[in-house]
């Protein structure tokens, strides 16, 4: 098994990168089997992994022209923070996968770049230390885990060190079957840590024959009986704004508005239930039901600008993008991740252009043909 150990400094061949695709391979090629399956997989079938992109290229833009674009803003804001455009990075597991610098690399390229970074529960790094380099552009995600009292120390820590916002994964009480990962045992390498869900010694317990080594960990660790009225009871626990994440349906989105939550539409990567539904597929009648009450997030699937513009149409605040983070992580440390991001602020702008808008406040559902 190869131990990450990428340049931080943007090499020749980052350089020649032009698009997320050319990052997406140079990031493939120096992760190991273990590493490249664990990010690169999907549940069963990955109908819906495959789904989330082929729903993007199905929509279609109506630009208007003869308007002057000479300067072209990109920026707006989420729960009041400014961003240089409406991409954010987010929460993916064990980064130390890809870069020995492994969330810190992340935070420090979202922070330089102007972006959000979304630090999961599963991170290989301390929030502490994250928070230090994110300069206060960092949300966490928490799973709910089983030991209440692990759950609120957790998230007593995660506000202490700084974070601007808590984002409940609410679609995962089970890990969805990733193939992969099963078929060859994944499991975390040996130097790698999981600090703010348990003991390295824990999850060494967790090896067995068969399997992988996360899902074994994951069963005994999430908290499976977590109901909206339990919301209550994590809203004691912090004043931070709270997010739900793995909202697909409007019903959903309605209890989540009601309980004061704001909604991320996401599938998990189409890592959970195979052929739910694509996340941008999802987006309109989820913005239709609370678009004017709460703040709507969207991620999977994102890879081009265009891909933000129509996002933003169909009701979006911001996107977030996780796969393409970690093979910039991959391909170059925090040089790579902020690649990607700077491709990414550069065809959101490009893409705004080319549809007649000044900024993104003057994108609306009428740009897309659905």
């Amino acid at each position: 098994m190869t131990t990450p150990n990428l340049p931080d400094a943007e090499t020749p061949e980052l350089e020649g990168t032009v698009n997320l695709a050319d990052i997406e391979t140079l990031g493939r090629s120096r992760l190991d089997r273990n590493a490249l399956e664990y990010y690169a997989s999907g549940a069963n079938d990955e109908l819906t992994l495959r789904e989330n992109r082929a729903a993007f290229a199905r929509l279609k833009l109506r630009p208007r022209v003869l308007v002057d674009v000479s300067n072209v803003d990109a920026r707006t804001e989420v729960l009041g923070l400014p961003l240089r455009s409406p991409v954010g990075i987010a929460p993916t597991a064990f980064h130390g996968l890809a870069h020995l610098d492994a969330e810190v690399a992340t935070a420090r390229a979202a922070a330089s770049a102007g972006s959000v970074m979304t630090l999961s529960t599963l991170s290989n790094t301390p929030i502490e230390e994250v928070a230090a380099a994110a300069g206060g552009r960092f949300w966490f995600q928490l799973y709910l885990y089983t030991d209440r009292a692990l759950s609120a120390e957790i998230v007593r820590r995660a506000e202490a060190a700084g974070a601007r916002a808590l984002v409940l994964t609410v679609d995962a009480p089970f890990l969805g079957r990733r193939e992969a990962n099963e078929r060859h045992r994944f499991a975390l390498p040996p130097h790698l840590r999981v600090p703010n869900a348990g003991s390295r010694e824990r999850l060494a317990q967790m090896e067995s024959e068969s399997g992988s080594q996360l899902v074994n960990y994951f069963q005994g660790l999430i908290d499976k009986t977590f109901t909206w009225a339990d919301l209550a009871w994590l809203r004691g626990q912090t004043s931070l704004p709270i997010v739900l994440k793995g909202i697909l349906t409007a019903e959903d989105a309605r209890l989540a508005a009601e309980h004061g939550c704001h909604v991320w539409v996401s599938n998990h990567g189409g890592r959970q239930l195979d052929t739910a539904v694509s996340s941008i597929e999802a987006l309109p009648e989820i913005a239709d039901e609370v678009g004017g009450e709460v703040e709507v997030y969207l991620d999977g699937g994102v890879t081009r600008g265009t891909d933000v513009v129509k996002a933003l149409a169909l009701g979006a605040r911001a996107v977030f993008v996780g796969r393409p983070a970690l093979w910039g992580l991959a391909a170059g440390g925090e040089a790579g991740v902020r690649r990607t991001l700077d491709l990414l602020h550069d065809e959101v702008r490009l893409a705004l252009a080319l549809c007649g808008k000044q900024n993104v406040g003057q994108v609306g559902r009428e740009l897309v043909r659905l």
